[in-house]
């Protein structure tokens, strides 16, 4: 997911994404919890991923867009 496509959404597509990757961030902690995560390097993409569209939301709400 690149920056530059998540600054092309509105604040609230953002909200919703953001929405669903936290649910995806939980079920894959759980899966690593109990050792069921067969792609564990999926757990720092979504992670980083919840970073940017945090960071984007921020900005867009500061510049008034």
């Amino acid at each position: 997911m690149k920056a530059s496509e998540l600054r092309e959404r509105t604040v609230d597509e953002l909200k919703v994404q953001l929405q669903e990757l936290s649910k995806v961030q939980f079920n894959q902690r759980m899966q690593l919890g109990a050792g069921q995560l067969a792609q564990v390097h999926l757990v720092g993409e979504v992670r980083r991923n919840i970073a940017r569209i945090k960071t984007i939301i921020t900005e867009k709400q500061k510049s008034g867009s």
